[in-house]
């Protein structure tokens, strides 16, 4: 039996790369030259557990750095000391015990904090590539159970030998990818490795692999004693120095492609067989850990991923398996199950576990189901699982009627659908692969659970596509963005956070109900130290006596291929806070004395007040805009100034009540431009005081013409006020453009003047603009849109007298001709005739 050796540090599992596509081709985006440090590579990659090792960090902006944060425990951080701008030595030193696998950090200098990056941890003695080994004939002789740190440059190909007794495993695994990081869609590092015999035949080879993706892993075993050569190049033959680096695990160690059942009890021992990259399957127990699931609401997320290291006398898997655990109870496939008509029955909710064991199987549950149950089923298989299986899952009723289908879902590999049940009775789930495929390693969870309220928290970026990471200015503040997605769950939701350094205070405000982000603002004491720390977000709401919570999961996107898709992310379970170097100023977001109105407009004040010597300009812009609100974001404060007033707008939809509003200040550093924060303002947001009517007006040019508009009252307000018309168009004036008005007033007239060159035609630009004075600030609501109609004056034209018309001379008689005779009268008269 194989012993299995668990990832009991990680109690916040992190969760693994999710790697969707490849690709080369040149990308848009270049990160900003901004004061926040980057590491973009380190030597070595890795590290060996049990000892102290020095790696030397790779980047920009980290002549300030203080120290380095892991996500996870077992790595003590010995030294951080900076080179130059562009590197850091780093002294660790890992527990013995330590699982091996990808570990993460960032390193905090005194203007921030850099990207996400991580360190491997090994089992296996290292050595590093040594050039030239990119001839088959003259490859580099390395040891069996060793792993390799190299780097692939442009059409480079390395190769290593090893010699194997005949029936010894070689297997060949790279991290290659995993050690990128590329927002540029450049410079992505996609392995190829290959086994290649004394007669240069591959007998084995990997591009992308069901386990790792992007990375590859491969597998030989001889029949007879011989030397073999291990090929790695990119797939593209692209590659860059020093950046695209590898580590190539090379040995007899065991690696299991598979583990089923694929999930577990959280505290229990599961019972599992391991199916190895050559075929062999092995039993093997694994101690589930007792606290993985910590959050309050259980519910919301029923399942965590989990890592699996598996160890035996062969040696140690270098990177684990993953699989899920939590608090639902485990249900393994029965076979027969391919009918749904005839399905096993179990209860729910449940984990179902199983395997589409070969070409056009179906698996099938049935469970009973009472009227207006609500469930979420949920696919595990190739995200978490790295299963080859792409599944499609069905529920019936009863009656054999499919009820909902899904296939691929959200732009995830793996579906998921909610269901409710319509009377009591049983149904069924079914899965198949989606091109009718099966085999042993088809292995797959499908994660039944009650449909609950719930919600989920991360932080906003504001940088495109990098994970916030809060700097605070000693004596001054930082802030960020606070966002949740929300599912069945659309009421308020307080926040707290937890892990804050010593110094550093946080106003926090609920995420209004049916809304989806809130800024958080940090201050740090004058006193504080410049360090860096992890930092959690609580989040908890109600909906009647049912309490609903959920705390940080920061997603990090840490490779980018073409159109931006993600190749690599990384989900993290706190976010990082780096107290920085003060700032040369002080700045203050004057809180308003009077609210800002529906339809209306205000300005907002901003103060500086700076040091000796800086002298840079402050560019400023809104952390968040209170629904229905617009802030120009134009606006600095130049060199000599003092001041800036920023105009805001409130659409006629803009949501009442009273909102934080907090501006991003940025200004110049020598390392970048640095962005902190003001301390927040709370904005009254109010309905519109009047209605207006405006008449239909009509004028001719060089006329006055009185313009009488109707008021009506919306609600009661103090001050001052009066209404003054704007939008008058050209050539149209008025000797009284303002108008004093109270609550009382039903009407406003203004007097206009057309003048005589006044442009004809209809105007539709009257606008009124009510101003109310009050506590020496003024509020206005403008209201339109009026029109008037200008013609030029009828000029009525007095018809002239008609001369006397001459009599016309008269007619000559002429005699009428004579009237024909009638056949009657012909016949009379020839009678008379003869």
């Amino acid at each position: 039996m194989r012993m299995i050796s668990l990832g009991h540090l990680f109690r916040r599992p992190v969760v693994t790369a999710t790697l969707l596509a490849a690709a080369t081709s040149l990308g848009l985006f270049s990160p900003a030259m901004a004061a926040f440090p980057i590491v973009t590579y380190h030597q070595p990659l890795g590290v060996t557990r049990g000892g102290e090792a020095t790696v030397v960090l790779h980047g920009d902006r980290l002549s300030d750095a203080r120290e380095v944060l892991f996500d996870q425990p077992g790595i003590e951080v010995l030294e951080c000391k900076p080179i130059d701008n562009k590197s850091v030595e780093l002294k660790v030193k890992t527990e013995a015990t330590l699982s091996p696998g990808i570990y993460s950090f960032r390193v905090v200098t005194a203007s921030g904090a850099t990207n996400l990056r991580f360190l491997s941890v090994g089992t296996m003695p290292t050595v590093d590539e040594v050039e030239p080994n990119n001839d088959f004939a003259s490859p580099q002789e390395i040891a069996m159970n060793h792993t390799v740190e190299g780097n692939v440059d442009r059409e480079d190909v390395d190769c290593y030998r090893v010699s194997l007794k005949a029936g010894q495993k070689l297997t060949v695994e790279i991290e290659g990818i995993r050690h990128r990081w590329s927002l540029n869609n450049r410079d992505i590092l996609d392995p190829y490795i290959a086994i290649l015999d004394e007669k240069r035949f591959e007998v084995a080879v990997s591009d992308d692999s069901m386990l790792f993706q992007q990375d590859g892993v491969c597998s030989f075993t001889p029949e007879e004693d011989g030397q073999y050569t291990i090929l790695v190049r990119d797939s593209s033959f692209l590659g860059q120095r020093n950046i695209c680096r590898y580590r190539l695990h090379v040995g007899s160690f065991p690696r299991p492609t598979t583990v089923i059942p694929s999930g577990g009890v959280q505290g229990e021992v599961l019972k599992a067989k391991l199916i190895d990259i050559d075929g062999t399957i092995t039993d093997a127990s694994v101690q589930l850990p007792t606290d993985l699931i910590t959050a309050k609401n259980s519910a919301a997320s029923p399942t965590q991923p989990y890592p699996v290291i598996t160890e035996d006398a062969s040696g140690i898997s270098p990177s684990p398996n993953w699989i899920r655990v939590g608090e639902l109870p485990i249900v393994t496939e029965v076979e027969p199950n391919n009918d749904h008509r005839k399905a096993p029955e179990c209860t729910v909710p449940a984990l179902l576990c199983g395997v589409i064991g070969e070409p056009g199987d179906f698996d099938c549950f049935a469970f009973d189901c009472k009227k207006g149950e609500k469930f979420r089923v949920k696919l595990y298989a190739r995200e978490t699982l790295r299963s080859p299986l792409d599944g499609v899952m069905n529920v019936f009723d009863d009656k054999g009627k499919t009820i909902k289908s899904s296939d691929d879902s959200g732009g995830k590999l793996d579906g998921f659908f909610d269901f409710t049940a319509a009377s009591d009775s049983k149904h069924t789930i079914r899965i198949y692969d989606h091109l009718r495929g099966g085999s042993p390693l088809h292995n797959y969870l499908i994660e039944v659970s009650r449909l609950e309220p719930s919600f989920s928290i991360d932080l906003k970026e504001l940088r495109r596509d990098e994970a916030m990471i809060v700097p605070v200015p000693v004596g001054g503040n930082g802030a960020m963005m606070v966002q949740v997605k929300r599912d069945q769950f659309n009421e308020e939701i307080s926040l707290a956070l937890e892990g804050l350094p010593e110094g550093v205070t946080a106003q926090t405000f609920p995420v209004p109900a049916g809304r989806v982000e809130i800024p958080v603002v940090f201050t740090a004491a004058a006193d504080a130290k410049i360090t860096g720390a992890f930092f959690d977000v609580l989040g908890e709401g109600k909906r009647g006596d049912t309490v609903v919570s959920a705390d940080l999961q920061q997603h990090h996107k840490i490779v980018l291929g073409q159109n931006r898709r993600a190749m690599l992310e990384h989900s993290t379970p706190k976010a990082v806070m780096a107290v920085c170097d003060a700032m040369p100023f002080s700045i203050e977001l004057v809180q308003p004395k009077t609210p800002v109105l529906r339809r209306g407009s205000k300005e907002l004040l901003v103060r500086i007040k700076r040091d000796e010597g800086f002298e840079n300009a402050v560019y400023l812009k809104t952390l968040y805009n209170p629904p229905g609100v617009g802030v120009n974001n134009s606006r600095k404060i130049d060199k000599g100034q003092t001041e800036v007033r920023i105009p805001i707008t409130a659409n006629q939809n803009a949501a009442m009540g009273t909102w934080p509003m907090v501006m991003q200040v940025s200004y110049g550093t020598k390392l970048g431009t640095q962005t902190v924060a003001t301390a927040p303002i709370m904005l009254d947001v109010e309905d519109s005081v009047f209605n207006f009517k405006f008449p239909r007006a009509a004028a001719e040019t060089g006329s006055e013409t009185p313009l009488s508009i109707t008021m009506e009252k919306i609600r009661d307000i103090e001050g001052e006020m009066e209404v003054q018309l704007v939008g008058l168009p050209n050539g149209v004036t008025c000797d009284a453009p303002s108008q004093k008005v109270t609550l009382e007033s039903t009407t406003v007239t203004f007097p206009l003047k057309i003048a005589a060159d006044a442009k004809t035609g209809l105007h539709k630009t009257l606008n009124v603009q009510t101003r109310i004075s009050r506590d020496g600030e003024i509020m206005i609501q403008t209201n339109g849109t009026g029109e008037i109609r200008i013609d030029k004056p009828v000029v009525k034209k007095t018809p002239a007298a008609e001369p006397a018309k001459k009599a016309a001379p008269p007619k000559p008689k002429t005699d009428a001709p004579p009237k024909p005779l009638s056949r009657l009268e012909q016949l009379r008269q020839e009678k008379e005739s003869s």
